[in-house]
């Protein structure tokens, strides 16, 4: 579902010349897994994942979502996915049902099956108690459960999700993960990126070791830590990347 050969992005910085946020970076993630990708600030995650979500053009390499080229049919590869991070936006003047209906039909859905879409994934994501609240008097944790509603509007074949419990309670972070794995079992294709080590080992089927721009490891949790020698998923990503 989603295939990477050699991704690279290159910045231009005044001071520091040309900078390599993401390295000749190549691996597949598979129907129905959820593929961790884990790298300290500034390892090149966040640049990856926008450029898989056609937010950011390659400097080199190319990529594909469920068959669909990033770069050269980068509207086919958007339908087939839905992309959130911990800094999505909402508009603050708008209800939390006013949002999704309203993205809702920018994706192309509209009257009865727009409503039902819009009132299954409120009650999927345990929003309706705040659904008719304005999105700029949310919590964090409220605003990221509509975050992420909005970017399961249209139901989208591979999930890219950003960070998405950073800085949420527990209860917050227990929906999102709670979701996750609902949708890895109805076959979905799910990239997730995050610092928190329990998350990864609760839901990843394999984990990208992104480091410096570089892919460093790849593999299941069980084959990361016999090639690192390590138990502890915090010692074997620290091995992984030279900093143990």
């Amino acid at each position: 579902m989603v295939d990477i050969n050699g991704l690279t992005k290159t910045f231009q910085d005044k001071k520091r010349g040309a900078v390599h946020a993401v390295e000749h970076v190549s691996f597949q993630a598979r129907e129905g897994e959820v593929m961790g990708i884990l790298g300290v600030n500034g390892a090149g995650k966040t640049t990856l994942l926008r450029m898989l979500a056609t937010l950011l053009e390659p400097s080199s390499g190319s990529a594909s979502i469920a068959g669909y080229d990033i770069v050269k049919q980068p509207q086919e590869a958007r339908k087939q996915l839905g992309f959130l991070s911990s800094t999505t936006a909402l508009y603050s003047r708008l209800t939390a049902r006013e949002m999704l209906r309203y993205f809702g039909s920018l994706y192309g859905l509209s009257g009865e099956g727009l409503k039902k879409r819009v009132e299954t994934l409120i009650e999927l994501l345990e929003i309706g108690e705040f659904a008719n609240r304005l999105c700029d008097r949310l919590s964090t944790g409220q605003k990221q459960r509509v975050s992420l509603a909005r970017t399961l509007l249209h139901d989208p074949e591979v999930l890219m999700l950003d960070e998405p419990t950073a800085g949420l309670d527990v209860l917050a972070s227990r929906s999102i993960v709670e979701y996750i794995e609902r949708s890895r079992d109805e076959g979905k294709t799910i990239l997730f990126s995050s610092h928190i080590m329990s998350e990864m080992e609760r839901l990843c089927d394999r984990v990208a070791v992104i480091h410096q721009g570089q892919l460093r490891a790849l593999g299941t949790l069980e084959e990361l830590r016999k090639q690192s020698g390590e138990t502890a998923l915090e010692k074997v990503f620290l091995q992984l990347i030279g900093e143990a």
